[in-house]
């Protein structure tokens, strides 16, 4: 079974100031283009992608659309799930759990390391699945968060994996980096 790519929060509002991570984090184009690469080979390897946002208070999750006028920095293609959670946790009253089969290999990459990135990790952990957590596909507005998460993910037993050893082949994401926790 191909592992399922999360793609946690690459939304923003058309208003909004391009995002600037701060001193000593990761480039938003840097963090970007690795997750750009991710989705691409995803999606040539046939494997499940979906698209998590964040539903603001009052909005419509059930909308097909981005709520809030949210533009996603990566569009999701047609076919390829957009769940809007509420909560941390996307699989919390997201609907979520029932678009990621059971036994999948969950690949995680998105925004809001220290909130989404690792409450959604852990959730999906707890539901019984191996969790790769892209190294460079998060972050955080807050310096030195992402290797923070990193290393409190790593000991809960996701596997931290560098971005050129995730594969979506159907033998694992990240095949060349199981010892890589």
């Amino acid at each position: 079974m191909a592992p399922v790519l999360l793609l946690l929060d690459l939304s923003m509002t058309p208003s909004d100031p391009a995002p600037t991570p701060a001193p000593g984090g990761p480039a938003l184009s840097s963090v970007s283009a690795v997750i750009g690469d991710l989705l691409r080979r995803a999606r040539t390897a046939g494997a499940v992608v979906i698209h998590v946002r964040e539903a603001g208070a009052g909005e419509d999750t059930g909308a097909a659309g981005p709520p809030g006028g949210h533009e996603p920095l990566l569009r999701p293609l047609d076919g390829e799930p957009v769940v809007h959670r509420t909560r941390p946790d996307a699989f919390a009253g997201s609907g979520l759990a029932g678009l990621v089969p059971v036994g999948a290999e969950v690949v995680v990459a998105g925004m809001h390391s220290e909130s989404v990135v690792r409450a959604t990790a852990l959730a999906a952990l707890d539901r019984g699945h191996r969790v790769v957590l892209v190294r460079g596909a998060h972050a955080s507005l807050r310096a030195g968060v992402p290797r923070e998460i990193e290393a409190t993910l790593r000991a809960a037993g996701v596997v931290v994996a560098a971005p050129e050893t995730v594969t979506f082949d159907g033998n694992g994401a990240a095949g060349s980096a199981r010892g890589a926790r």
